[in-house]
């Protein structure tokens, strides 16, 4: 009997941690939606309140339709994702300024076919999405069998390398049970 009840007793202390942590990040997200005056003594009331019922009645509902578990994102592989997204996102937006106001406009237009471990679905979706905001590639097609398609600014670079170790941090942040990504792309349609 002590075994089932530390077990409840673990996965109530994890629920509840999730209702908190989820409830602080959506009433910091009604914050950001909120005017300038809204942060001011006399105005604090009646937008907190509300948004504080409206923070906890959607983490109680997201509760309902994710709950918590072994999917949970591992926060040292994220960091490490995070920072080199970050660094990715600044030498891109970097490399597309130098190539916007060169006169030569040094382009080599083309679609890499990136294998990817991550199925169809939202996982994939989300790669996708969080690599087109990187300069310099836009995934075009997520629902390909086996991999994503981009459309790249200068396919001379080593995209697919680029895109493989994204994807092996991501799938190691957030799909640990996938395993190792893919290799790296191909290239198609210089034009």
């Amino acid at each position: 009997m002590p075994a089932a009840s530390s077990s409840l007793s673990t996965m109530t202390i994890s629920r509840s941690v999730a209702f908190i942590i989820r409830s602080l990040l959506l009433f910091g997200f009604w914050l950001l939606l909120l005017e300038p005056d809204a942060f001011s003594l006399a105005a604090i009331g009646l937008d907190w309140a509300v948004g504080a019922v409206t923070a906890g009645g959607a983490a109680l509902l997201s509760l309902r339709l994710l709950p918590p578990g072994s999917g949970a994102p591992r926060p040292w592989p994220l960091l490490r994702f995070v920072l080199r997204f970050l660094k990715q996102s600044l030498l891109g937006g970097l490399d597309v300024a130098r190539r916007a106001l060169d006169p030569r406009l040094p382009l080599a237009l083309g679609f890499v076919h990136q294998h990817t471990v991550l199925p169809p679905g939202t996982g994939r979706a989300l790669f996708g999405a969080l690599t087109s905001q990187t300069p310099g590639t836009l995934a075009v097609d997520a629902g390909r069998p086996g991999e994503v398609l981009y459309h790249c600014l200068d396919v001379r670079q080593d995209v697919a390398g680029s895109l493989a170790a994204d994807e092996a941090l991501f799938v190691q942040a957030l799909f640990p049970q996938l395993g190792a990504a893919g290799a790296a792309g191909r290239v198609e349609d210089r034009s």
